[in-house]
């Protein structure tokens, strides 16, 4: 029977849910009896009707549980025996079972075997305090642990909404969806909200061998603490992590970790520009030699498109980087030490412009030798066949003269073999004739050429 097309009546957490509780105990031992009277019949299509029972058992369970919220429906699993408990948690629809399970205990969490969510929560969010100068990552595995820390920096990768949903009841922050980050508009990228919060969205860069994109990362700025949230791990947060541990004194609040965070996605991004400069190196070393194929040169454009293509990648990023640090120093919230701070990151972005733009000078120079390459090889072809015809073309002529009747009459006291046996000769004669003067003319030309003159 379908009940989709009736919209079932939610029982609200606040009313008496002990009548519910009663009817789903009853409801499974009735079909417990049911389900046992009918295995032990002895009957034709037995299986058959033990399907169709337990099938009607099942409808009837899971309409009476969808009667009820996420909360009432949890505090029914709590109070039913563990054996009801497990049948009545496989009933529970898919949709709903993550906003169940968020109401339930950990204990009962643990016994259901729905904890499988969460062994990687401390890999989704990592939390940060200062302890003696330096940052210490606290694990985090409820939203207690959360609740009991006093943080600098929380730093969340592709988080379940249950995290975000900790960070707006605990700190008061709304935390966007690491989906919901690309495509945003300039004006809605760097801001401050009426409470204070400081929103900053950035791109930093993922360089790896195989791929290359940018990563929009989410930043919030909320009294003492930053959030950070973004889709991907980056290396550039690991980095920062590292250092913060290993040296005393290298962070002092949430501002220091984010502009830290900007100078390593500078330096990260000039390491970057130091592997294109390689590449570059390695494919000018093959695009200035004497030869080369017309595959090779395919290889090779691929491979600067690549460096090209990184390289807009590692500009945009840096001017990125440039505006959201613009946006901090004009909005008054540094001191004047972390002022000094960022004027040194724009100096090295101002040094990263300047290698970006002699890299795509660089970057044209090789492709457009490549593709004069190309050409050469072209010409070569079109010489080859250009040789073939004008070899060919008296020929053709003395051929076509050949297939007429004055060649008969030409040659009327000779045996037609001997006849054009004679006229096949001459043809190879005049075809070798023609080439020999074609080779003495492009030798003649090359010898005269100024490249070959002596002064």
């Amino acid at each position: 029977m379908d009940h989709s097309t009736k919209k079932p009546k939610i029982i609200p957490v606040g009313d008496d849910i002990q009548d519910y509780f009663t009817d789903i105990s009853n409801l499974l031992a009735k079909h417990k009896l049911v389900e046992s009277l009918v295995h032990r019949q002895d009957m034709p299509r037995h299986d058959l009707v033990e399907t169709l029972v337990h099938k009607q058992n099942q409808a009837e369970l899971q309409k009476r549980m969808d009667q009820l919220g996420s909360l009432s429906m949890a505090r029914v699993l709590e109070a039913l025996p563990h054996g009801d408990r497990q049948i009545v948690w496989q009933l529970v629809r898919d949709d709903r079972k993550e906003d169940i399970r968020r109401e339930l205990s950990d204990l009962m969490r643990a016994e259901l075997g729905i904890e499988a969510k969460t062994k990687n929560r401390s890999m989704m969010i990592r939390v940060f305090d200062l302890y003696d100068g330096r940052l210490r990552q606290i694990p985090i595995e409820s939203r207690e642990d959360l609740a009991q820390v006093n943080p600098i920096w929380i730093d969340l990768v592709m988080p379940e909404d249950e995290q975000l949903v900790w960070a707006r009841e605990i700190f008061g922050v709304e935390l966007p969806n690491p989906k919901d980050l690309t495509d945003l508009e300039t004006s809605a990228r760097f801001y401050v909200e009426e409470n204070g919060q400081v929103h900053l969205h950035s791109d930093f860069l993922l360089d790896r061998k195989d791929e290359s994109r940018n990563v929009a990362v989410a930043f919030i700025l909320n009294k003492n603490t930053l959030f950070s949230v973004r889709s991907k791990e980056l290396p550039v947060f690991r980095l920062q992590r590292l250092r913060a541990r290993a040296e005393s004194g290298y962070v002092s609040e949430a501002k220091d970790v984010l502009l830290d965070l900007y100078a390593a996605e500078v330096e990260y991004s000039a390491n970057a520009l130091e592997d294109v400069y390689a590449e570059l190196e390695a494919v000018g070393r093959q695009v200035f030699r004497s030869h080369m194929t017309d595959d090779e040169a395919a290889t090779i454009l691929a491979a600067i498109a690549e460096d090209e293509d990184l390289n807009g990648r590692i500009r945009r990023n840096v001017l990125d980087t440039r505006r959201a640090l613009s946006f901090l120093m004009r909005g008054k919230f540094l001191s004047e030490t972390q002022h000094n701070d960022v004027r040194e990151i724009l100096r090295d972005i101002e040094s990263l412009d300047g290698h970006t733009a002699f890299l795509f000078n660089k970057i044209n120079f090789q492709m457009d030798a490549i593709v004069g390459f190309v050409n050469v090889n072209q010409n070569k072809d079109i010489k080859r066949l250009t040789i073939i015809s004008v070899i060919f073309m008296p020929l053709n002529l003395l051929a076509g003269m050949g297939g007429m009747s004055e060649f008969t009459m030409m040659t009327v006291g000779l045996p037609w073999p001997v006849a054009y046996i004679g006229f096949t000769l001459g043809l190879v004669c005049i075809g070798w004739l023609t080439f020999t003067g074609l080779r003495f003319f492009e030798n003649r030309k090359l010898k005269i050429s100024p490249a070959n003159r002596r002064i």
